[in-house]
């Protein structure tokens, strides 16, 4: 399993012991540093079954910079958000868990990086 963080995000710091604890076997993405292109976007998108809205820090400064809260939410508008979230990385919700079995997870909480372990990745 891969995990996309910030160092800098508490969520991140707390999904990083809760897969250390339970002894899980990953690597780390420091996706600041190592963005995701669109094509990567859209194919984390479909493992997480969510839509890039769903996925966007629209609390950011890049966000307001864009006005991002006054982009649209419909199908012809996916391309135009996954083309933002690949130019501005800070814009992607943290930590993404990818699963081996092909799931993927929104880990914010200890409970969805549990799901996620069980689902393809603890030891």
């Amino acid at each position: 399993m891969e995990i996309w963080i910030n160092p800098a995000c508490s969520k991140c710091r707390s999904a990083l012991s809760t897969l250390d604890a339970e002894g899980a076997e990953y690597t780390v993405r420091r996706y600041l540093e190592d963005p995701p292109d669109a094509a990567e976007l859209r194919a984390v998108l479909g493992r997480l079954g969510l839509e890039p809205w769903d996925i966007a820090r629209t609390q950011e400064p890049a966000a307001a910079g864009l006005g991002l809260k006054e982009w649209g939410r419909a199908p012809e508008d996916r391309d135009r958000w996954i083309d933002a979230l690949a130019a501005h990385p800070s814009l992607i919700q943290r930590p993404i868990i990818t699963s081996d079995d092909g799931t993927a997870h929104v880990a914010r909480t200890e409970d969805a990086v549990r799901d996620a372990m069980g689902r393809g990745g603890a030891v």
